[in-house]
């Protein structure tokens, strides 16, 4: 099996690399960085770029693409100056990639998110739910991408995940860590609730996928229970060592945020299972792992 990964200079395109690559699988990464130094092939593609993407594509042939490249700061996609951008990035960009991997009928998987869903109620959203209705900008982009896939490819997973962190680059758990060591008392949301998920887990999980013909919607984060934010912050803080107080507050107390955020990011996993697909392990266990492995 070739395949091909957008976004690798990111969290999870980067653990998909050399997952790819640790199972034997030949394959190439591509971002839009010009100048990097990674131990796997890898391509600089803006896949804003139709011309380049179908050439890109055309030319390495790959059996699987896994689209792991997006714009991802929630808060500046809610800005004038960004809007632009952001569409051009996860909608026109993904429609790019879907048409490439139609004409060479190959399979995609497009990483994809709760935000697509409007946050309210209590109850799990399910991976086939179609009560969409996206509550900030950037979740009606990555609906617009899940909505180009599905339309234009034929061998598609669509994977929404939730509350990512991996090694390589920034994400809660650093920020915070950071925080923590500098302050004796942080303030965290505790009415969003969800669950984590560790892009080295995920990662295991969709080259599994890639394997299969199991195509449709999944849900993929880690396994342990639904949580809030500042549960979250507590148990890492507790691992790492921290005796730095967490303080719990609602969003409205909160009030940093730009774009609105979901309350409840609950997503139903039992679909992975039912396909033979093995669940990610407990996030207290993923966090556990990745504090041993991160540089904190």
């Amino acid at each position: 099996m070739k395949a091909f990964v957008t976004g690798v200079g990111g969290q999870l395109g980067y653990d998909v690399m050399n997952e790819l690559i640790s199972r034997g699988y030949e394959a190439v990464g591509s971002d839009i960085l010009e100048s990097v130094s990674y131990d796997f092939k890898y391509i600089q593609l803006d896949i804003t770029d139709k011309k380049d993407v179908n050439k890109c594509l055309a030319e390495i042939r790959p059996d699987v693409v896994i689209h792991c490249a997006a714009w991802t700061a929630v808060d500046d996609a809610e800005k004038e100056g960004f809007k632009e951008k952001v569409y051009a990035i996860n909608v026109s960009g993904t429609e790019y990639i879907a048409e490439a991997c139609k004409k060479l009928d190959c399979k995609m998987i497009y990483i994809s998110t709760d935000y697509v869903f409007n946050g309210e109620g209590t109850e799990p959203w399910l991976p086939d739910c179609k009560d969409y209705n996206p509550i900030n900008y950037y979740g009606e982009t990555k609906l617009k991408g899940e909505q180009a896939v599905s339309t234009i490819v034929d061998k598609y997973f669509i994977v929404r995940i939730a509350w990512v962190f991996g090694l390589n680059g920034k994400n809660f758990i650093k920020t915070m860590i950071n925080v923590g060591k500098t302050h004796k008392e942080v303030k965290v949301v505790n009415d969003q609730i969800g669950t984590p998920t560790y892009c080295l887990d995920l990662s295991r999980l969709l080259v599994d996928m890639s394997e299969t013909e199991k195509y449709g919607y999944y849900h993929a984060t880690n396994e342990g229970g639904y949580i809030s934010w500042y549960d979250f912050c507590v148990e890492f803080y507790k691992q790492y060592g921290l005796d730095t107080k967490v303080i719990p507050v609602s969003t409205e107390e909160y009030g940093l945020s730009i774009a609105k955020r979901p309350e409840n990011s609950r997503l139903e996993k039992s679909k992975l299972t039912e396909s033979g697909f093995k669940p990610l392990p407990l996030w207290q266990d993923a966090v556990k792992r990745y504090l041993r492995d991160a540089e904190l």
